[in-house]
């Protein structure tokens, strides 16, 4: 996610990763600078972005706490109470962006608790650069992410499932991918259009005892509705049904 945070502002960074040639990649490809150590980017950078593993928490903030300005967690499933309790000395907000922030098509959940003082204005609209900021509650934010950050490998399941089937009938692989990543993208569009008419949409294709009539009642007795709710069940940490 740090990498596709990075390629979408497309402006220099400052890295610091355990792996140096994680590190030393990111900022060739953004003209940014490896620096030595998480604190030398505390002090040398403006904004710094939380991107490592949550059960570092603790052992980051002792390092960089009051060194920071400003440190913005992207990391999932730990609230902004953990993050301001470990950074009591810099300005602690947090954000959830998903994968295509990439190509600035992001989509990025912002809890109302960042507050609106200046560093939080400020990063607000440094995020607004890659995406789509979307401001909630942050008992809301575990759901949302489970529709945006996750939702894109789910997404690609879809386009792989699509792809198969269309190779098992004969299609070439180029061809069905194509055919697949285009209608994915149309139909997206088209339902934001029709201002999220999902039903519309349905009933506009399948006609009554039509070819896709066939196959929505296919999907529906598959589960597919179901499939998703199991999905989410299982980032949120609940059990499938």
């Amino acid at each position: 996610m740090a990498t596709a945070l990075a390629r979408g502002w497309a402006a220099p960074v400052l890295v610091s990763d355990p792996d140096r040639a994680r590190a030393e990649r990111l900022a060739s490809a953004t003209g940014g600078s490896v620096l030595s150590s998480n604190r030398a980017v505390a002090e040398a950078a403006d904004v710094v972005i939380l991107c490592h593993k949550p059960n570092h928490l603790e052992e980051v903030a002792a390092e960089i706490d009051g060194v920071a300005k400003c440190v913005v967690s992207i990391l999932g499933s730990v609230p902004l109470s953990d993050i301001r309790n470990s950074y009591r000395q810099s300005v602690a907000l947090r954000v959830l962006p998903n994968l295509p922030v990439e190509l600035k098509k992001g989509v990025l959940c912002w809890p109302v608790g960042n507050g609106t003082g200046p560093e939080a204005t400020s990063v607000r609209a440094l995020f607004a650069q890659v995406g789509t900021v979307i401001e909630m509650d942050e008992a809301l934010i575990e759901p949302a992410m489970a529709l945006s950050s996750n939702a894109p490998a789910f997404i690609a399941l879809i386009a792989e499932s699509l792809v198969d089937s269309g190779i098992r009938h004969g299609l070439p692989k180029l061809l069905a991918h194509q055919l697949s990543l285009e209608t994915l993208a149309g139909t997206a569009a088209l339902l934001e259009l029709r201002e999220h008419d999902t039903a519309g949409v349905q009933a506009a294709v399948a006609s009554p005892g039509g070819s896709t009539a066939r196959g929505l009642a296919a999907l529906e007795a598959a589960g597919v509705r179901e499939a998703f709710d199991d999905a989410l069940e299982a980032v949120l940490g609940g059990k499938p049904k």
